[in-house]
């Protein structure tokens, strides 16, 4: 299995509300990909309960069945829909962790 977590940074220079919309249609955006996606085991994105020691805003914890999975994740057309338009006009940063369990 392969583990893929992605923190990202909103632009501070969003709104809080603003801020607080984004978080959500990036989590309903991510999440409704359960299912869609072959290899993709499970999908889940922390929007709630971030403490002021965070540096980040967003976290999506994702798991694949293999490598390959995760490249197929990549370039889905449904997964790149949801990364164009709820994520990269709002995020400024973006880090990545993947690694096999």
């Amino acid at each position: 299995m392969i583990k893929h977590i992605i923190l990202w940074t909103l632009n501070p220079e969003l709104t809080d509300e603003k801020k607080e919309q984004v978080k959500r249609e990036i989590k309903a955006g991510l999440e409704s990909l359960q299912g869609k996606i072959d290899g993709l085991v499970s999908i889940k994105v922390n929007i709630d309960g971030r403490l002021d020691s965070s540096n980040c805003d967003v976290m999506l914890d994702s798991t694949l069945e293999s490598p390959e999975a995760l490249k197929a994740y990549a370039t889905h057309p449904a997964h790149v829909t949801v990364a164009d338009t709820k994520i990269r006009p709002y995020t400024v940063q973006r880090v990545c962790l993947d690694f096999e369990e």
